[in-house]
């Protein structure tokens, strides 16, 4: 069997404390019992991958992980003792058909066709196709098809239309694998991690995907068809993790690539410097994780901070470095290399972060249990990890929160997951480490927190990436509320920008999205929720005309992600349904009207966009033009409901040269 554990992905009896628990079984009565199938299989099994012809299910093909006669180079894509293997009387007898077995901890992939039992798949770092039932296989690599294929599906009514699964997203063929299609019209990103800078009139995010790279692109587009993959631009190789913008000159981005890489990315020259921290002759190797946190420190001093199994401090544009703590994981020297893997080590800090509310003050967590203050800008450490509950000691710390409006205040997200408990894991500290209370009543039971975030607005109000969405807290975790509009996949990173007020949501699968301006939620405190109807505060709004664009290529041929809204963004809390509709009356600074507007009296909060222009009802379209936007100024807005009638103030600005009234 394989056993999964923080350190290791080892298979076999020495994995799993001598138990030879894995193998191949089969049920009869619907799963009611079970029968293990060995013969002609291999001992000491790990990972195992099945596929039944569907003409004829007695013929199976098996790609097998063994340990028997020892294990190789994970880039070795043949096994000693596993590999493919065929049984054609339903599993009673195995035969041996061919070595090949790429990575099996990370693929153990096999297909058959559904029509030829002699054509059989596996999907690996390439796919490679035998046409002789396995016995020997060809590397189709799947020309101009992104590398690391996990899924392949076939049309049962046309087997030579596949769909092919990568780390680079989802890929179609009609021909028999000769030829694919890149199907990038669906967002389908499995990110990482996300940042955001403060460009005008939007601002960018940049964020690391899964083995495709670190991308750069705007929250919104000046034209009418929205947000395009051609929007974004990539500015590192690898799988892509952390990004940090320079404060001084956001034209700098730096980036984090496996294993502690960093790179200094130039977007106006394309310039790129690496500045991964080296030990001096004759030093310790220093350790990375596969996904090391890099964080901009919040004194906007220029100073970056990189965490391995130390935390280093990066400055100079990042060109000088100098370690700021000891080692500061548990230093288990069984468990510094994962076994199995080769490309991961352990015993390093997996969660960083510097103190909004006390810059300076450095958080680190380790994925082997440990959690650390440091003070100073790390000059000073000290050990919290004794006042954590006990679900949470030894477990990896997948992210810290420092509270933005107590320095005392961190919040904690701890996976335990691959030690076998898939409890939510979220704690909150109120002494700076010395106590923690456990906030995860509510969330899912059986998948991690991948993220906590503290709004930086609204010290109650704290949001939750899990393993099924994403969810939000209205009274600092007592009680946890899912989001609709959002996909039920595992969100791992969560940023609020500062200026705008959106929620940027990064998810490992179906890409980012972006809720738009959240100060309704930000403001929605007890009090507020008492009420029959209240009308929050407006931001600024912006007036312009998008340019029209020109998209030739159909409905269905790009990817358009909807830019953020035009006007004033008006939201309303609505306690109860009382029959009635919201109106909305708009006056300019002399008290004249100049536009009204309803929404339907659905209770929660609700949203009303308007374009900065008049409407019909109020004031009479400039002839053959269309209506035109009223003039700069501030405006008062005045909801009523159900007999409630609140009122607020919005500035509005007009992009020069339009023509206003």
């Amino acid at each position: 069997a394989r056993q999964r554990t923080p350190w290791s992905f080892a298979a076999g009896p020495d994995a799993t404390g001598g138990r030879d628990a894995g193998g191949i079984y089969r049920s009869t009565n619907g799963g009611g019992s079970w029968t293990k199938l060995t013969k002609g299989l291999p001992s000491r099994l790990g990972r195992i991958g099945l596929s039944v012809f569907p003409k004829n299910p007695k013929i199976v093909y098996a790609i097998v992980e063994s340990s028997e006669g020892g294990t190789s180079s994970i880039f070795e894509v043949n096994s000693k003792a596993g590999g493919i293997f065929r049984s054609d009387d339903g599993g009673d007898t195995w035969t041996r058909q061919n070595p090949l077995n790429p990575r099996p901890f990370y693929f153990s992939q096999i297909r058959v066709h559904p029509e030829d039992d002699q054509k059989v798949y596996v999907i690996a770092f390439a796919m490679h196709v035998s046409e002789d039932g396995g016995r020997t296989f060809r590397e189709d690599r799947a020309q101009k098809v992104h590398s690391d294929f996990h899924a392949l599906a076939f049309d049962p009514g046309n087997p030579k239309h596949m769909l092919l699964g990568t780390d680079g997203g989802l890929y179609m063929s009609y021909d028999d694998a000769a030829n694919f299609q890149h199907l990038n019209t669906m967002p389908m990103g499995e990110y990482y991690r996300i940042n955001v800078d403060n460009s005008r009139p939007f601002y960018r995010i940049c964020g690391g995907l899964q083995d495709n790279l670190n991308w750069v692109g705007p929250s919104g587009t000046m034209t009418k068809d929205g947000i395009q993959n051609a929007d974004w631009v990539n500015i590192q190789g690898g799988d892509g993790f952390y990004c940090v913008f320079d404060e001084a000159e956001p034209q700098i981005v730096y980036t984090e690539s496996q294993s502690g890489y960093v790179h200094k990315f130039d977007l106006r020259s394309g310039a790129i410097t690496g500045l991964r921290p080296e030990p001096a002759e004759g030093q310790a190797a220093f350790r990375f994780h596969w996904n090391s946190p890099l964080v901009g420190s919040r004194a906007k001093d220029g100073k970056l901070y990189l965490g391995g199994n130390r935390v280093f401090e990066l400055t100079s544009e990042g060109e000088r470095w100098k370690a700021m703590s000891p080692d500061l994981s548990m230093k288990d020297p069984d468990k510094t290399t994962t076994t199995g893997s080769g490309a991961e080590t352990y015993g390093v800090v997996y969660a960083l972060a510097d103190s909004p509310s006390r810059p300076g003050m450095l958080w680190a967590g380790t994925d082997d249990g440990k959690v650390w203050v440091g003070h100073n800008g790390g000059d000073q450490w000290t050990d919290v990890t004794a006042g954590l509950p006990a679900a949470a000691r030894g477990q990896w710390v997948a992210r810290i929160e420092p509270g933005h409006h107590d320095e005392k205040v961190a919040y904690l997200a701890v996976s335990a997951f691959r030690s076998g408990n898939y409890a939510p894991l979220i704690y909150r500290t109120a002494d700076q480490g010395k106590t923690w209370q456990s906030i995860g009543d509510g969330l899912p039971t059986n998948g991690p927190v991948r993220v906590v975030r503290e709004d930086p607005f609204n010290a109650d109000l704290l949001y939750a990436g899990t393993e099924f969405g994403l969810y939000a807290s209205l009274d600092r975790g007592k009680t946890w509320t899912k989001f609709g509009g959002l996909p039920t996949v595992p969100v791992d990173d969560i940023v609020i920008h500062p200026r705008e007020r959106d929620l940027i949501v990064a998810t490992h699968g179906r890409s980012l999205y972006i809720i738009d301006d959240v100060r309704a939620l930000q403001e929605l405190t007890p009090a507020v929720r008492e009420k029959k109807a209240h009308l929050f505060p407006i931001a600024d709004a912006w007036g312009h005309e998008p340019y029209p664009g020109w998209d030739w290529q159909g409905t269905t041929g790009v990817f358009r992600g909807a830019n953020p809204p035009m006007g004033a963004v008006i939201d309303m809390w609505i306690k109860e349904y009382t029959g009635d509709g919201v109106a909305i009356a708009i006056k300019n600074a002399a008290g004249v009207p100049v536009a009204n507007l309803s929404a339907p009296g659905t209770p929660g909060l609700s949203r009303v966009v308007w374009n900065l222009k008049p409407t019909n009802d109020v004031l009479t379209p400039y002839g053959g033009q269309g209506q035109v936007f009223l003039a700069p100024g501030v405006y008062d807005v005045t909801m009523s409901y159900g007999g409630v009638t609140e009122t607020q103030k919005v500035t509005v600005t007009i992009a020069p040269g339009l023509k206003t009234r």
